[in-house]
């Protein structure tokens, strides 16, 4: 069992990543925008299904990795920190995009709905990273259980604060659309905050080295 402190940072890092704008929630938000909110929680079902994949591969590969390469940890954390920083300098970045701007897009079925979460999820270096560079440097092999079992533990929470957050934002996509695009104010804001958290969480990784 991982150390509570471990879970929280965690999961902190997790609510960075699922606000900071990517594939998902570019679909999520096109999706509920356009076709209805029950069509954004359907393509939601699909998401969560793509993270449940990466937590299972990340977990057993990662335990593999534990056990067969020395200083692993140390290479993945490094490249977890550097990871971040690109994602904060993503949010900050002159010209960035709003995921809220309206899209036109074709209304699909609800099993291409959540097929298509699916394979957005998938296909989503964000989320691929995030697995293999971040996860593990929150494991302690030693005197904190299995890390089979600390991988599954730190992959849940993942998947439980984006599954939460990203259901808010497909609810009420609509309603903060139209929000930001008479408040253009408020796109900076959202993205030079959510970019600061990235670059602390990025240092914070950096100065504290493996756990």
């Amino acid at each position: 069992m991982p150390e509570l402190s471990s879970l929280l940072a965690f999961a902190l890092i997790s609510l960075g990543m699922v606000l900071t704008p990517g594939p998902n929630m570019v679909y999520l938000i096109s999706r509920s925008i356009c076709q209805g909110r029950m069509a954004g929680l359907i393509s939601l079902g699909g998401v969560a299904l793509g993270f449940v994949f990466y937590m299972l591969c990340a977990a057993v590969g990662i335990t593999a990795l534990v056990m067969a390469v020395p200083y692993a940890y140390d290479t993945l954390r490094l490249g977890g920190a550097l990871y971040l920083l690109y994602l904060a300098w993503q949010a900050v970045k002159p010209g960035g995009r709003s995921p809220f701007q309206v899209r036109d897009l074709p209304k699909d079925s609800p099993r291409k709905l959540l097929l298509m979460g699916f394979v957005t999820n998938l296909l989503n270096p964000k989320i691929a990273v995030m697995y293999l560079s971040l996860l593990p440097q929150f494991i302690q092999p030693e005197g904190h259980g299995s890390v089979l079992l600390q991988s599954l533990i730190l992959g849940s929470t993942q998947i439980l604060v984006s599954v939460s957050v990203n259901a808010v934002i497909a609810v009420m996509a609509g309603s903060i659309a139209v929000f930001l695009a008479g408040r253009p104010v408020w796109q900076v804001v959202q993205r030079w905050l959510m970019g600061t958290v990235l670059a602390g969480l990025a240092v914070r990784m950096i100065v504290e080295g493996r756990r």
